[in-house]
């Protein structure tokens, strides 16, 4: 059943999405500043059960934060400490194989790691946390390290990009998240992240990584100083790499928390600003599979409507996640499984258990093991 849109804008948006048309920059503005959000919804859901009907992806993981410790002082971060600060804290690799193990089980099919941009800490260091991980889980998919770490590795170790991805992927990194992308506009990143590789070159690392057959995601903040402008470019840039190098597998949209920043005079997101960002990601992004409402940020219930608004993935378990919560989330660091469960269901959707790669998992759980169906 077709709505009746509010706003007559939506109308030529609507007759591309039906002809499956690639959305223009303007289209993008004209979605972001549309008052009709149930329209942009609607529009964003037709494309969301095209690609995945009812399905809803989650996974079990666990996030790992090696390090507070960053040599960047940016003004979005509240999780960033310095080296002299008597509140950080530097993971030692035994302390950080025994933190990844507690609470284990056959369960957790991905570790998820990022952290600061450590002043003394090496590359070999971190290649020989991921061997011992790996020694250690060797069925776990080890997803570590944002395009901007990369960076930072690289300057420190004065080798290239590649060399850097190509040594981090044979000591065992299987992909990589999205994160460090903020929006790519320089004049955003001199303001907020000037710390921070740029935009470009945060799209040159991922280029690299996808050449090197490591899959990622991507990300982007928004509700801080960024325009509207700004957003659309951002998600163009993503489409614009997506067609060359088929890399990237989920576009996560993270709302921005001023709380513990220096940017705290900000207001937060609404419910309706995260619902639109992601809807406005789903329709822009026609290349990129997944969409995900990242509940640790937009709160589970936040989530759950955006499961009718363009998303298709819930993320996981997550379990001690401490960058949002140092900038003031209120959400729990983590959710049982049955939890995400719920939420899916009563979002009138299908869960469905997923590996990092997206490959359904199967569980028999009276036996506490899975498998992986290829």
């Amino acid at each position: 059943m077709t709505p009746v849109f509010e706003d007559a804008r939506l109308l030529p948006i609507r007759d591309k999405i039906e002809a499956r048309e690639r959305l223009t920059f303007d289209d993008g503005l004209t979605l972001y500043r549309t008052p009709d959000l149930l329209g942009v919804g609607w529009l964003a859901n037709v494309v969301r059960e095209r690609l995945h009907g009812d399905k809803t992806y989650y996974n079990v993981n666990r996030h790992i934060n090696p390090t507070d410790v960053c040599v960047a002082s940016c003004k979005l971060c509240a999780f960033g400490k310095t080296a002299k600060d008597p509140n950080g804290y530097t993971m030692s690799h035994e302390q950080l194989w025994e933190r990844a193990g507690h609470g284990y089980t056959d369960a957790v099919t991905e570790f998820h790691i990022v952290g600061g941009l450590h002043p003394e800490l090496n590359l070999e260091w971190y290649c020989e946390m991921l061997r011992g991980l790996k020694k250690r889980f060797p069925q776990v998919h080890l997803k570590a390290f944002t395009m901007v770490e990369i960076g930072y590795f690289a300057h420190r170790s004065k080798i290239s990009h590649r060399e850097v991805l190509e040594r981090l992927k044979a000591a065992g990194m299987d992909s990589m998240p999205g994160g460090g992308a903020e929006v790519f506009s320089d004049r955003v990143r001199r303001i907020i992240c000037d710390h921070k590789i740029s935009g470009d070159e945060w799209l040159g690392v991922a280029r690299i990584a996808h050449e090197l057959g490591l899959h990622s995601n991507c990300t982007m903040l928004y509700g801080h100083i960024e325009t509207e402008e700004d957003r659309t470019d951002h998600l163009i840039r993503l489409r614009a790499l997506q067609d060359d190098t088929k890399g990237f597998q989920t576009f996560i949209p993270l709302a921005f928390h001023p709380e513990n920043t220096s940017l705290d005079h900000l207001p937060k997101t609404t419910g309706f600003d995260d619902v639109r960002e992601i809807a406005v990601s789903r329709l822009m992004l026609d290349n990129i599979p997944h969409i995900k409402a990242y509940w640790v940020m937009m709160t589970p219930q936040i989530a759950q409507i955006a499961l009718r608004f363009g998303a298709d993935d819930l993320d996981g378990t997550v379990v001690e996640e401490k960058i949002y919560r140092d900038a003031g989330g209120a959400t729990s660091g983590n959710l049982r499984r049955g939890e995400l469960l719920r939420l899916i269901r009563e979002a009138g959707r299908e869960p469905v258990e997923r590996d990092t790669l997206y490959r359904p998992v199967e569980r028999v759980e009276s036996e506490n093991v899975f498998t992986v169906l290829v």
